[in-house]
């Protein structure tokens, strides 16, 4: 075997009384060695219409373990879903290396179990492990395991419209070390929870406060990455959103006016959401803007299929829903601060403001709150708060997500 010298952190080693060791290279992570040790008894089911999101946990879960000491990724394995035993002294619970990803099966047309764009979820897991120098893995074999799981609690994915199975990979450090360093050591685990519509009473449009006081980004720090650390923070604002009669927050940034070269305040995400913004264009198009993946702005697997079925709309490789094949929707991606979208709306211009994310696919936006004015967009607003482009974006996702439509890879049958 090959020899490696660990020295990300040898200055803080030494520091902290620790030496350099040499390691064996470690066991990747192997599908292949799977165990799997069924439950002897399986959980009722429960109706569809009593699901709340993420409460009710499936029969399974998968786990697997990296140990240095025991080189590398242990036999991934399969077993009923259970607390998990760790050290007080973990990382995880001290220096918060925990990164996750959200993801959803679905049931197609044939009864068979789908991943929707899956391996954009690998490749974001293995970049946010990496951002807080957690263990590598194998992407490819993750998913693998993860259609594995599926398989096995596939009886736990609703087949009633609007309902999917919420998949959640979670990585966390597990050195038994106070010593302020990266974990070397890490469990990996699935767990999946049965969910209904992200809005329970059925789909409205939500309003939000704009706050620039707390901010939930900023350049140079982990936005981009799917971290339990981005999440906590954000609490706060939110009850205090709550209490003033908002649903939920507009992440504000501090930036420059490109016109006046005053201070401003740039957009970027709608509590743990993507941003998209649907204007008039003189020439009788629209525009589809969402801000630039600049390090503050999560790369979300909603946000580029927007993306992607807007150009494909303008193409002409697929037709919206209910929307004229005539109508180019211009995309893009660059800043938008709050000034130029109160401008915006005073012109009139703004047709539909929402929100897009994997849990709630997407969410219209009709009041925003700023400097103790409202922006209220009702303008192209149908029932359930959505616009033409927010409705078409949906029921396409949707029609993908379930194998209705087919359109390139996006859909992918999940088979052991």
């Amino acid at each position: 075997m090959t020899i490696i010298i660990d020295t990300r952190n040898d200055a803080i080693d030494k520091a902290n009384g620790a030496t350099t060791n040499a390691f064996f290279e470690p066991s990747p992570l192997d599908a292949s060695k799977l165990v799997v040790n069924l439950a002897k008894e399986l959980k009722p089911i429960p109706p569809p219409e009593s699901l709340v999101f993420g409460e009710t946990k499936t029969d399974h879960m998968l786990i697997v373990h990296y140990d240095p000491a025991k080189n590398g990724w242990s036999a991934p394995e399969i077993k009923p879903y259970g607390p998990l035993s760790i050290d007080p002294a973990s990382s995880c619970l001290q220096y918060c290396p925990n990164v996750f990803e959200g993801m959803k099966a679905y049931i197609g047309p044939q009864g068979e179990a789908r991943l929707f764009r899956p391996q954009m979820n690998m490749e974001r897991l293995v970049r946010s492990a990496a951002r807080v120098a957690l263990p590598n893995f194998d992407e490819t074999a993750l998913l693998a395991l993860i259609k594995c799981l599926v398989t096995v609690d596939k009886r736990w994915i609703p087949t009633k419209p609007g309902y999917s199975l919420y998949i959640r990979p979670t990585i966390i450090g597990t050195r038994t070390n106070l010593g302020v360093r990266f974990s070397d050591s890490a469990t990996l685990y699935v767990i999946m929870s049965p969910s209904g519509p992200y809005f329970k009473n059925g789909l409205h449009p939500i309003s939000l406060l704009a706050i620039s006081d707390a901010v939930r980004a900023w350049p140079g720090g982990t936005g981009s990455h799917k971290l339990g650390l981005n999440y906590a923070p954000a609490f706060l604002p939110q009850i205090d959103a709550i209490k003033k009669g908002y649903d939920q927050i507009l992440w504000l940034l501090e930036t420059e006016s490109e016109d006046t070269k005053k201070k401003d305040y740039r957009i970027t995400e709608v509590g743990a959401m993507n941003v998209f913004l649907v204007t008039k264009r003189d020439d009788g198009d629209l525009d589809l803007t969402t801000p630039p993946l600049d390090g503050t702005i999560l790369p979300g697997v909603t946000r580029l299929s927007t993306l992607n079925l807007a150009d494909a709309h303008t193409r002409g490789e697929i037709c919206f829903p209910n929307v004229p094949p005539t109508l180019k929707i211009h995309t893009h991606e660059k800043r938008i601060t709050i000034s130029h979208l109160r401008s915006l709306w005073s012109e009139g211009k703004v047709l539909e403001f929402f929100g897009v994310g994997t849990a709630a696919i997407l969410a219209p936006v009709q009041k925003i709150g700023w400097e103790g004015e409202d922006m209220v967009f009702p303008e192209g607003q149908e029932k359930g708060g959505l616009g033409m482009i927010g409705k078409a974006i949906l029921e396409t996702i949707t029609s993908i997500q379930t194998g209705q439509l087919k359109f390139k890879d996006w859909s992918v049958i999940c088979s052991a």
